[in-house]
């Protein structure tokens, strides 16, 4: 009865009882409540059961009594309470078998209450353990959602209550851990950081640890990151460049996007490097644009109370054009949930979220409105606005131009690699197919595997994510666009955006 109870808790020395009895075992609250129940032979125990042995333990606890034997037609039910703290509830073993009961059935339940009753403290303890845990993890993930949509009074006071107290300016890691060891590369993780970190379980993905690391004075690619893929057989990490808390959602997509580069190196982690934010090259102009585009939903009124609001609509798109259907996880809502909310801001805005065009677009404007440092132009003189500028207008800008030929440098000249294995063939028809890889696979006339083993290559070349959110594809999109607009040539592949 020891060694079950060390190996498998109180559920598998139920089963043993369960089997010597040749019947029903389980334990029930006092009130009558079955906690757990099990018959090793389902035929060997009556349908009413759990009924009878209820029926007993109310019956026990009324009198006060510490055991209890009923006889139920042609079976008896056998009940014993469980010492448990002065201060707790301890539950009830109960037995129900056939007559007559095997020989010294009685003193074999009396010598099973001590192993059961320490199993089950110890199992109170876990339980008890595990929704500290579950609690203080769903504490995080808040802290986190609120810093990655720029709420940061309300991180900072939801935060006071954990420690550590959140970095100014930070470094963010993305790590990718094998198996299910998240746990334990999570206390890795706070031991190299010395506590220092905010340590966050994705709520995306669930092998993915996210970091959030006080900046320092060490090179970008930080220490914390080497010493936990050092450490950490089969990790992977990723790792952001310095910035200001404000901007941890930035933070974040440099960090995944290294990550993707992070596969392939034998080190197994690798610093953001690859072009500016896109948002961060726009200036006044394209503020005004991002404010113009996005007006009819941020002015958006439910018509009912239960309805999304503009803010609620806006972090759903947000959480969609950032992790695709994942998005239900980072929410927490229903797909359908999800589905209702996209079409309702699909009207709201006049554009085809189905499209990577407007999905570009969109992505921008939210990313401009999240970075604090662009400048608003004031209103000009006879408080006429000016007409805010069209997305083409902003991205013949010499900024813009200058920021989409270094997002494509690393790809080399166009038609190095032929006309279908040119790394700008395959990523044009990627995106005029909508990033789907069938419909891209079936354009080049190959199959779709080799369609992701190119994706997977570009991804070290250009060091950004691809195939998985968040990807790289919006800002791609609007490379190939200013350059096409610089050429003077037509629409690209994929068309454009009405905005």
């Amino acid at each position: 009865m020891h060694g079950l109870a060390r190996a498998g808790g109180s559920r598998e020395l139920l089963r043993w009882v369960s089997g010597r009895a040749d019947g029903w075992a389980g334990l029930l609250g006092g009130d009558g409540t079955v906690l757990y129940g099990v018959a090793r032979d389902p035929d060997a125990a009556s349908a009413g059961s759990a009924a009878v042995a209820a029926e007993g333990v109310r019956e026990l606890t009324a009198l006060g009594a510490r055991s209890l034997a009923v006889d139920r037609g042609g079976h008896t039910a056998l009940m014993f309470a469980l010492d448990g703290p002065p201060d707790g509830a301890a539950p009830v073993l109960a037995v129900i078998a056939r007559r007559p009961l095997p020989e010294r059935l009685a003193v074999l339940l009396s010598d099973a209450a001590m192993p059961l009753s320490m199993c089950w403290a110890a199992e109170t303890v876990e339980r008890k353990r595990r929704r500290v845990d579950l609690a203080e993890s769903r504490g995080r993930e808040a802290v986190l959602h609120l810093l990655m949509t720029g709420q940061l009074s309300i991180a900072h006071q939801v935060a006071g209550a954990l420690k550590p107290a959140l970095p100014d300016p930070v470094r963010v890691c993305v790590v990718e851990c094998p198996g299910d060891s998240r746990d334990e590369v999570a206390r890795i993780c706070t031991d190299l950081s010395g506590g220092r970190s905010w340590i966050v379980r994705c709520p995306v993905y669930a092998r993915h640890l996210i970091l959030i690391a006080p900046a320092g004075p060490e090179p970008a690619e930080g220490r914390l990151g080497p010493e936990v893929a050092a450490v950490v057989d089969d990790c992977v990490v990723g790792i952001s460049e310095d910035v200001p808390l404000s901007d941890t959602a930035t933070a974040y997509r440099q960090a995944f996007h290294a990550l993707a580069v992070a596969r392939g190196l034998p080190g197994r982690h690798a610093g953001f490097g690859s072009a500016p934010e896109p948002a961060l090259v726009v200036g006044a102009e394209g503020a005004r644009w991002a404010d113009a585009l996005l007006a009819p939903l941020l002015g958006h009124l439910p018509r009912r109370g239960q309805d999304p609001g503009s803010q609620e609509l806006a972090a759903t798109l947000a959480s969609w054009l950032a992790f695709s259907s994942h998005a239900t996880a980072h929410l927490k809502i229903h797909r359908n949930t999800l589905a209702a909310r996209l079409r309702l801001i699909g009207e709201l805005l006049g554009l085809d979220l189905d499209r990577v065009a407007d999905q570009s677009a969109l992505d921008l404007a939210l990313a401009v409105r999240a970075t604090p440092t662009l400048p608003r132009p004031g209103r000009p003189a006879g408080n006429t606005p000016a007409p805010a500028p069209s997305l083409d207008e902003m991205l013949r800008t010499p900024a813009v131009r200058a920021w989409a030929a270094q997002q494509l440098r690393p790809l080399g000249a166009p038609g190095a690699g032929g006309r279908t294995a040119d790394p700008y063939t395959t990523l044009r028809t990627w995106l005029a197919c909508e990033a789907q890889l069938g419909a891209t696979a079936e354009a080049l006339s190959i199959s779709v595997p080799a369609v992701r083993k190119r994706l997977t290559r570009l991804e070290t070349v250009l060091r950004r994510s691809l195939l998985r959110t968040p990807s790289a594809r919006y800002d791609l999109w609007l490379a190939f666009r200013a350059l096409d607009l610089e050429d003077g040539g037509g629409q690209p592949d994929g068309g454009h955006p009405r905005p």
